[in-house]
């Protein structure tokens, strides 16, 4: 039997601030640092090592420029996101704040588009730390190595958020002498005249820049990005308020923007075949880890793989089971998924049914993905796409909920910013891959054929009551 239940709403009609009418369950246990690590050790500081290839072949050579925008883009979502978790301190992310700023349904469709993303990444993620694992060490079969993968993360995660968080701050120190470790050598080698190229080539390019080359590289980069709106997932575990999920957002994505923007600068400038990456990808994922020869020989190439393994097959892909079960359980809490995703461990206050069918999933999808020739590749194509368009929800949101519903005064916040960040992710999206584009449609078409069955069976989506930003203030006065 679940132990979720439900709070009454006052005959104001206004629920107890930030509980959305539900009665708290998730333990409050983490910090503002907890909250930066998680969206770090999500985001992972050295992603660009496994994508810096296509990004690169992408952008005509400047991948950088391509980090500088997709950060951009991020820090305008995160605002509408900071924005809407002041109104909806709830786990559950665009799809609560979506169905409470403009209505259930849409709320429900938002959700199923992020879905996508939070199903396929961990897959994604031990697939590619499984092949990366196994090319390292033969003897074991890639399917050996993503089972253990997966046994390891749900262990920790159904024993608690705390346990989670200590891991995943490990994880990070390793990632981070790792990236040291590559920058100073890279700079390094830099100095002594290995570089190709002017300093400022991974930046602009006059040769290939056109707008529709740096969104389509945006499109690629922006999987690197992806994770940071996991940090809203935790708004029911987080003790600090809503405001600090807001400033663990800005934090987590300037940080790993930063270094985004180093490690992907200093490996354009040391690439050995830069015509032969433009002209034919990087099929194998190996073009940083052959800049990394370069810089310091093969042992900083073996270093550089086998981080990116354990980064993504351990750190990255724990918090993103983390978020996922999240979004499992806030959908199946409004009767909108099989009801015992809902179920809370007593003992460890964590959803572990959506853990454990998270997990199931993981290792379904990998090894499927595995068996075939383009699994990563498929996988990947996929992945960036739904969250963009839940992100673009996300902003209409912010728009709707403040400004027409609550007739809010605060155009900065309200208006602008969304609207800027509406812009820059539908030029992004339009540009994207076009299988991309075609299988995710077909994704948001199985959702609305669930959603119009949702109607057929009596269980239109309905959440619960919405809290307002002030019981006692009207919305008008709202502040940034």
């Amino acid at each position: 039997m679940s132990t979720t239940q439900r709070l009454p709403v006052p005959a104001g009609g206004v629920p107890e601030q930030g509980s959305g009418g539900y009665r708290p369950e998730l333990r409050r246990t983490l910090g503002f640092r907890d909250l930066v690590v998680y969206g770090l050790v999500f985001m992972v500081p050295i992603a660009p090592f496994g994508i810096f290839g296509s990004v690169y072949a992408a952008s005509g050579g400047m991948v950088a420029l391509a980090y500088v925008v997709g950060m951009v883009a991020m820090l305008f979502t995160a605002a509408s996101y900071a924005q809407m978790v002041k109104a909806f301190p709830l786990a559950g992310s665009v799809y609560n704040y979506a169905g409470r700023g403009i209505g259930a349904p849409v709320g429900f469709l938002a959700g199923w588009a992020i879905l996508l993303d939070y199903l396929l990444v961990p897959s994604l993620l031990y697939l590619i730390a499984s092949v990366a694992m196994h090319a390292t060490v033969p003897a074991v079969p890639v399917w050996a190595w993503l089972v253990g993968f997966v046994v390891f993360n749900s262990v920790v995660n159904v024993r608690g958020i705390r346990m989670t968080s200590r891991v995943t701050m490990v994880m990070l120190a390793g990632e981070a002498v790792v990236l040291v470790i590559f920058l100073a050598t890279a700079g390094m080698a830099l100095l002594e005249g290995k570089g190709h190229g002017s300093v400022w080539s991974p930046v602009f390019n006059p040769g290939t820049f056109t707008g529709a080359v740096v969104a389509g590289a945006v499109a690629v980069a922006v999987l690197s990005f992806l994770g940071f709106d996991g940090i809203s997932m935790l708004s029911e575990e987080n003790r600090g308020g809503a405001a600090q999920i807001g400033r663990a957002m800005y934090a987590a994505l300037a940080l790993a923007g930063l270094l985004f923007i180093a490690q992907t600068w200093a490996a354009a400038l040391l690439v050995p075949d830069r015509d032969g990456l433009l002209a034919n990808g990087d099929p194998d994922g190996v073009a940083f880890y052959d800049a990394a020869r370069v810089a310091g020989g093969p042992w900083l190439a073996t270093l550089t793989a086998v981080a990116t393994a354990v980064a993504w097959g351990v750190a990255n892909s724990m918090v993103a089971q983390v978020a996922t079960s999240r979004l499992l359980f806030a959908m199946a809490r409004d009767r909108q998924l099989p009801s015992f995703l809902r179920k809370v461990s007593i003992k460890h206050g964590v959803p572990a049914n959506a853990i454990i069918l998270t997990a199931l999933l993981s290792v379904v999808i990998g090894l499927y993905m595995a068996w075939r020739s383009d699994g990563i590749a498929l996988l990947s194509s996929l992945i960036n796409f739904g969250g963009l368009c839940a992100f673009l929800v996300l902003h209409v949101a912010v728009v709707w909920h403040y400004l027409i519903r609550n007739k809010s005064r605060n155009l900065w916040s309200h208006l602008l910013l969304p609207a800027a960040g509406f812009a820059i992710l539908t030029y992004v999206v339009i540009n994207a891959n076009v299988a991309a584009q075609r299988l995710a449609l077909i994704w948001l078409g199985v959702g609305v054929v669930v959603l119009a069955g949702l109607y057929a069976a009596g269980r239109r989506p309905t959440l619960s009551g919405m809290p307002t930003l002030s019981a006692s203030a009207p919305a008008s006065r709202d502040a940034a």
